[in-house]
């Protein structure tokens, strides 16, 4: 009798076993289910260029290695070590999908810190509307390249829904893991400083090398890298504003020296470098940059922000305490007077204007408020943000890298509020700002 008792105790736990598997089957499945919303999905209201594209999406992972790089966070009596600098990169890409084969992809990434005991690292998953590995589409020739940057910390699939929604449109894009500056290996601040600008030119070099025709590789033929745009978020958009010929000032430098020991590596991208010229990439034709930090710690002066030429889009929080509005992004804004440039502002948002809305992950009980705070948005949603995000950064990208006419959706009134703006639903374009202004 007892050795039947135990039998059934053992059973009983193995059916319990069985049933919690197949649910976290079930859920690992509604992750990815075409039913699930997705980082990037409509709501109702979006504005009218915010829908994905005709292209299928497919996404890849590359791992490159930028040799022979110093390494501030060794820097010793003012000297720096070198390394080799790995950099994994995600791709988005017009791709052909299989009939029958569901446009679904799984993405893993963590909540947390590096190296701080109190926000360790934890896995988590979600979902994207790509199909990982798949076909090249050759059927629309060769596509722009958008290169994308993220925060700090952060990580390459941190805006996955304007990146697959420009993939379906017809553009490559390629997002930076940053070394040293990820959620997985968050590491000095100077290294985020110095590496910016540099991480963004060598991956455009690496796909300029990579898509060349005769080069043995999926992205060969697909890419030109002739007619590229920079998207950078908060620490992306200081890196992509350098890049872009808005050199660092001499505080900036100072700034930098302190932090890394008396290192001038910074130096070499200020105005006053005789190769920062020569170093501005003619194949970038335009900027777009959420929430760049830098202009309140004085990283540029007007000498710098004039070196700005090429057209810019800026979006930002009203309320941004983290880059700065008046004194930060909005100062840029004014400050870039050689720049065809527009200025998107969120009024009442803070600084998380450019990321997907928080995984579900940040919702367990438990879990560090840092980490839902990390994506969220007080007094917007963040879902109708990415929806904005998309219509903007098409009609700007539209415009410039594919020639459309999407001019109407920039040149609208200044307040939303007054006046309803080209392409939003009616009763929805409310709480937006644009400027523009020109050299």
């Amino acid at each position: 009798m007892a050795h039947n008792r135990v039998a059934n105790q053992v059973q009983l736990l193995k059916n319990r076993l069985l049933i919690l598997l197949m649910g976290v089957s079930v859920l690992a499945q509604a992750q990815t289910s075409s039913d699930a919303f997705l980082p990037g999905d409509l709501l109702p209201d979006a504005p009218e260029l915010a829908p994905r594209g005709s292209f299928g999406v497919g996404v890849r992972t590359l791992k490159l290695i930028h040799k022979a790089q110093l390494d501030v966070l060794h820097t010793k009596d003012g000297t720096s070590p070198t390394y080799d600098r790995p950099l994994t990169v995600e791709v988005w890409y017009p791709a052909k999908i299989p009939a029958g084969k569901a446009q679904l992809v799984t993405y893993e990434e963590v909540l947390g810190r590096a190296n701080d005991p109190k926000r360790p690292l934890v896995p988590y998953t979600f979902g994207g509307r790509a199909l990982r590995d798949a076909e090249p589409d050759p059927a629309g020739g060769t596509f722009p390249l958008v290169i994308v940057s993220h925060g700090y910390p952060g990580s390459r699939l941190l805006l996955t829904y304007l990146t697959e929604n420009l993939a379906s449109k017809g553009y490559v894009v390629a997002a930076i893991d940053h070394t040293e500056s990820t959620y997985r290996d968050l590491s000095g601040f100077p290294s985020t400083l110095l590496n910016r600008s540099l991480d963004d030119l060598f991956v455009l070099n690496e796909m300029a090398r990579l898509s060349a025709k005769n080069a043995n590789h999926f992205l060969a033929g697909l890419v030109n890298t002739d007619n590229t745009a920079l998207i950078g978020y908060s620490m992306g958009g200081y890196g992509a504003l350098n890049v872009m010929g808005a050199g660092y000032s001499p505080q900036a430098v100072k700034f930098f020296g302190q932090l890394a020991n008396g290192s001038m590596a910074l130096q070499t991208r200020t105005l006053s470098d005789p190769g920062f010229k020569a170093s501005l990439d003619p194949r970038i034709k335009v900027m777009v940059a959420f929430a760049p930090w830098g202009m309140e710690r004085g990283v540029w002066d007007a000498d710098g922000l004039a070196g700005l030429t090429r057209p810019s889009l800026f979006i930002a929080g009203s309320k941004d305490d983290v880059s700065g509005y008046e004194k930060g992004i909005k100062a840029i804004y004014d400050g870039a007077v050689n720049a065809d440039r527009y200025l998107l502002t969120y009024v009442n948002a803070r600084h998380n204007v450019a990321p997907n809305p928080p995984p579900a992950a940040t919702l367990k009980p438990g879990q560090p408020l840092d980490d839902y705070q990390h994506f969220s948005e007080p007094a917007w949603n963040e879902r109708r943000i990415n929806n904005i995000n998309q219509h903007f950064v098409t009609a700007f990208l539209g415009i410039h890298l594919k020639g459309l006419d999407y001019a109407k959706y920039l040149m609208v009134p200044e307040n939303s509020n007054d006046t309803p703006w080209a392409g939003f639903k009616p009763r929805t374009s409310v709480g937006l700002e644009m400027r523009h202004a020109k050299p």
